[in-house]
């Protein structure tokens, strides 16, 4: 099997490109968003955070093509949210993004939640007690306490990301060349014959866990 070959072809690199391009978006928006909806989350009680709560631990319970049904039915063309998107979400790239976001968030939200619900609550308390408000008690006090959690739910965010093919398939649609992500491509080549493609693709995934892997381990040992 010529590995260097069959990685250097456009049907391997392409796939390759646009996985990196949507794990660097959604990345972000995981570190930003997902930590917002944890603090938000812990900050009190009630029915809208019960809601979010529910959506956000959603997809690790509920099939990954059952959730991609949905949210195609809401931001399709004609769907409640999709008609009024500025942007076609769905078979495109945003969709990839929002598949790999929606896929990793429970494993960014959920570190940092119980995180923020031990010890470190009892330095918000004194913090505010001190005169300090919230937002100033989450960046200066919280937040640097917690941030071995963001790391580490971090990464697990990106290899749930990385793996994702059910979300990704509604709204991306595996378009050849424009919304097949590694993950889907691994599914192309076993589907079209090509097995030593697959098996070179299934390899760079591989690598790609095992580096996460490590820096989860590195970080637990620290």
């Amino acid at each position: 099997m010529d590995f260097v070959g069959i990685l250097a072809q456009p049907e391997t690199i392409n796939p390759l490109r646009l996985t990196l391009k949507a794990l660097a978006v959604s990345g972000v928006l995981h570190l930003v968003v997902g930590v917002l909806i944890a603090y938000y989350l812990t900050s009190g009680k009630g029915p809208l955070r019960s809601i979010v709560d529910f959506l956000v631990t959603l997809p690790l319970v509920f099939p990954p093509i059952a959730t991609g049904f949905i949210l195609l039915l809401l931001l399709g063309r004609a769907g409640w949210l999709g008609r009024f998107s500025p942007v076609d979400i769905v078979f495109n790239f945003p969709g990839v993004v929002l598949a790999s976001f929606v896929s990793g968030l429970p494993l960014m939200v959920k570190p940092v939640e119980a995180a923020l619900k031990g010890d470190v609550r009892r330095l918000g308390e004194i913090a505010q007690v001190l005169g300090k408000s919230d937002w100033q008690t989450f960046w200066l006090v919280l937040l640097p306490n917690i941030r071995r959690n963001v790391t580490a739910g971090w990464f697990l965010a990106l290899g749930r990301s990385l793996g994702e093919v059910g979300v990704t398939l509604m709204l991306g649609g595996n378009i050849i060349g424009k919304t097949n992500t590694l993950s889907l491509e691994i599914y192309n080549a076993v589907f079209s014959g090509e097995f030593d493609r697959a098996m070179v693709l299934a390899v760079v995934i591989g690598l790609f866990s095992l580096t996460i892997f490590a820096a989860l381990k590195k970080l637990s040992a620290v």
